[in-house]
């Protein structure tokens, strides 16, 4: 037996004993693949003009959720899903009720937990920060202690609430901390991180290193790939080429699927925030699951 036949009997061995972790999130019947998710936000300019026809692509796209944004005011979104068989878990929603809350009982976000409920939703997730709640680490202890209080409300409700992240998070402030540093502190068992994979890495940050790290505290990911080349770390805005179908980037999506069955993430979201053609966007980057 020659050394090179020698390697590849020996490599399909091991494989056979021991599957790998990548084996593993290459497996047809993969959860995440199976039901994976689309940030509607994605089809925002799409779903403006045609919000019935743009659901039908996505659902003729093979995606089999979808996360809606701009929670409550979503009616046009629901009808649709429901018309067309798209399943909606999870929303991004009006984040102020819950950062910059208007009383004591946070009102609004009562609101909010009502309609996500009459709708079906079990996950919310608070999408952003102003530049006013996030430039100091208290100000962003400040946040945590109202995510924690709106945490225990949406948990009566049945629902779980989660922080997305962006970039600007792991800018080092005061004694080099940051404000992510901040929220894995603060943040109570109630609360946990809706893990946006592109804006961890923009922000210096390798996806599976944060993700191990917070086993057990992620609820959802949204999936999408970088521009190779793409200067990092970068704490501030990106250029719309650098967002990239999955596949077509500088991150490898089958080590961050692998890793969220190892940390008991609940869903997988497909996102990309900008796209000269978005239909097409979404067709390449689930094409690209789907290939694995």
């Amino acid at each position: 037996m020659n050394r090179r036949h020698f390697l590849r009997s020996s490599t399909a061995a091991a494989l056979l004993a021991a599957p790998s972790r990548t084996l593993l999130a290459l497996e047809a019947d993969n959860t995440y693949r199976k039901n994976i998710g689309l940030q509607l936000y994605t089809l925002r300019k799409e779903l403006g003009k045609d919000t019935p026809g743009t659901i039908k692509a996505v659902v003729d796209a093979g995606y089999k959720q979808g996360e809606m944004f701009g929670f409550p005011n979503c009616d046009k979104m629901i009808k649709a899903a429901k018309d067309s068989g798209l399943e909606l878990h999870s929303s991004h929603f009006e984040w102020d009720s819950v950062v910059n809350p208007k009383d004591e009982g946070m009102s609004e976000f009562m609101k909010t937990l009502d309609k996500a409920k009459e709708t079906g939703l079990s996950h919310l997730v608070i999408p952003y920060l102003m530049d006013k709640n996030r430039k100091t680490l208290d100000d962003y202890k400040k946040v945590a202690e109202n995510c924690n209080k709106a945490a225990i409300k949406a948990k009566a409700a049945g629902i779980q609430l989660a922080y997305h992240n962006h970039a600007f998070e792991f800018e080092p402030k005061e004694d080099g901390k940051t404000g992510f540093d901040v929220f894995t502190a603060e943040f109570s068992e109630d609360m946990k991180f809706e893990v946006d994979v592109f804006w961890v890495k923009v922000g210096g940050v390798e996806p599976v290193d944060l993700m191990m790290k917070l086993k057990g505290r992620i609820s959802q990911l949204h999936l999408k790939d970088l521009m190779k080349g793409t200067k990092l770390p970068n704490y501030g805005s990106v250029p719309n080429e650098a967002f990239k179908e999955l596949g077509n980037g500088m991150i490898p999506v089958e080590p961050i699927i692998d890793a969220a069955k190892d940390i008991g993430v609940a869903i997988c979201h497909v996102e990309q925030d900008q796209s000269p053609d978005a239909i097409a966007s979404i067709n390449q980057s689930i094409a690209h699951l789907k290939s694995l």
